[in-house]
């Protein structure tokens, strides 16, 4: 009798061992998942990001823009006809 109470008890707690053992493997499966979501939404809104800096770039650098500031800032003109001489080789 007393060996089969104690196969019982030793049954029991390899029982609730591996349940303890589910549950914590849940928990940290669910923390990681939450993980995942945080670092992928950062990373959405990186590349939103990223995107929306490539098209200010690109506004930055139209050529009407560079002639723009080519007039205020470095009070540069475009030559006249008479102005322009060719160098042949």
């Amino acid at each position: 009798m007393s060996w089969h109470i104690s196969s019982l008890m030793v049954l029991w707690l390899a029982v609730v061992g591996t349940a303890l053992g589910v549950v914590a493997s849940k928990h940290a499966s669910r923390q990681q998942f939450l993980q995942l979501q945080k670092l992928e939404k950062a990373r959405d809104d990186l590349i939103i990001e990223w995107g929306q800096l490539q098209l200010e770039q690109s506004t930055w650098a139209t050529h009407g823009r560079v002639e723009q500031l080519a007039r205020k800032k470095l009070k540069m003109k475009i030559p006249r006809v008479g102005d322009t001489v060719m160098v042949l080789p």
